[in-house]
């Protein structure tokens, strides 16, 4: 109990300007672009009424938030989840455009969000709810704008819808306003799996410099949505033995491993893998500490603190999710020996190919999914690597790393760009 308040306690946005602090500091940036880069270039906040199947309306609270746009047009999903205020979607914008950067993508940072709980809403609800949002957002969005994305409770169709209503608006058809959508609105090939591909792609070259050998470590997940539950699968077709994931409703644990698609199979039919035949049902928590060689924490925010961070086993941790670990925990694991793929670096993969789809839509083109993989095998390995080396380098862990990258092609960008007027 006393380590979930403290969770609760954690301020994302804290985190994620104490993260560029460090960065900055060592960059020995001027002031004056340390509080540019410090804040976020705009912020929207919208108050919307939808009509409810009971004939009711419910105001309902969004917002949209663009970091930074030296680099190119706001990229960053959209999540729908009771717990959304504003001081996450701000640091959820940041770290968007520190992983746009590290990766080399040309988009800057944004991110959006709708205090709800889709779970209780109807189908025909959720429709109306996000198209009125979507009109809400109109003044900020568009492909040369900013283009959102699926995140946390959202998916291809809630960005079908989201491009359907601007399009509506406009009078034709924008089918790069969005990224993430169905296939045949203009989606990618392999853009589901994008971000646990990126995931995976970074754990083989982290495993290589680390003399792991993946067919012979023990994973745990955290987190069995769209990124966890297909890391998950794509780390045991890679030999690794799975012994442990979770959802919001708890974790199993089975050291001998789990079978991936039998637990999936069990999630679909009974809502979640707690339950699942053979296994012991453990709490999050609980997974997050259990003897193992690599942990994925592809869940929500601040989940690896002060408070827990001295008793992670895993020698290799690939953060799936935005922000699961705090600046405390990172100097812990660090002085523990633990190598932490970071965020913005392990889970790019999903923006990665949301850039290819945005391509694609500008181009009036369709890539393969060979062509798409084979790029995103390119981009993430060209950035695990220049990473690593700025932390052997500079002797700092790879969090640091990839913020100094990061932070000084923006800052390069903010800079020769200069002031307006």
């Amino acid at each position: 109990m006393a380590t979930q308040q403290l969770v609760a306690e954690i301020n994302a946005w804290d985190v994620a300007q104490r993260q560029f602090d460090l960065a900055a500091e060592r960059l020995q940036l001027p002031a004056g672009l340390r509080k540019v880069l410090r804040e976020p270039k705009r912020a929207l906040i919208v108050h919307f009424p939808v009509k409810m199947d009971d004939g009711e309306v419910e105001v309902f609270t969004g917002y949209r938030v663009q970091h930074n746009l030296s680099r190119g047009p706001a990229k960053g999903g959209i999540r729908y989840h009771q717990n959304v205020d504003l001081d996450e979607v701000k640091a959820l914008a940041m770290w968007m455009t520190w992983k746009c950067a590290v990766v080399g993508v040309p988009f800057g940072g944004g991110k959006g969000g709708v205090v709800v709980d889709p779970s209780k809403l109807s189908l025909r609800e959720l429709e109306g709810l996000t198209r009125r949002f979507a009109t809400e957002l109109s003044i900020l969005i568009g492909p040369e704008r900013d283009i959102p994305a699926p995140d946390v409770n959202t998916n291809a169709q809630t960005m079908a819808w989201i491009m359907d209503t601007y399009s509506m608006n406009v009078g034709y058809t924008v089918p790069a306003v969005v990224t993430g959508k169905p296939i045949p609105l203009g989606g990618s090939e392999g853009r589901t799996e994008a971000t646990a591909q990126g995931v995976v792609y970074t754990i083989q070259d982290a495993a290589r410099h680390l003399g792991m050998d993946l067919r012979k470590c023990r994973v745990a997940v955290q987190g069995f949505g769209n990124v966890g539950g297909i890391s998950a699968r794509l780390m045991a077709k890679e030999g690794a033995t799975v012994i442990a994931v979770s959802d919001v409703r708890g974790a199993i644990y089975r050291p001998e491993g789990l079978d991936i698609e039998a637990v999936s199979a069990h999630s679909r039919a009974t809502g979640s893998v707690v339950g699942f035949p053979g296994s012991r049902d453990i709490s999050n928590a609980e997974l997050l500490e259990l003897d193992t060689d690599i942990l994925i924490p592809a869940a929500m925010e601040n989940q690896i603190t002060a408070a827990n961070a001295g008793r992670i086993q895993a020698r290799l941790i690939a953060e799936g999710a935005n922000g699961p670990t705090t600046p405390e925990a990172d100097e812990i694991l660090y002085a523990n020996g633990k190598f932490l793929i970071p965020d913005i670096l392990c889970n790019a993969g999903g923006v990665t190919v949301s850039y290819f789809e945005w391509v694609q839509n500008l181009d009036r083109d369709l890539w393969s999914i060979g062509h798409v993989n084979d790029k995103l095998h390119e981009i993430m390995t060209r950035a695990f690597a220049s990473t690593l080396e700025a932390s052997l380098r500079e002797q700092v862990n790879m969090r640091t790393a990839a913020y100094l990258l990061a932070v000084q092609r923006v800052a390069d960008a903010t800079s020769v760009r200069g002031l307006y007027p």
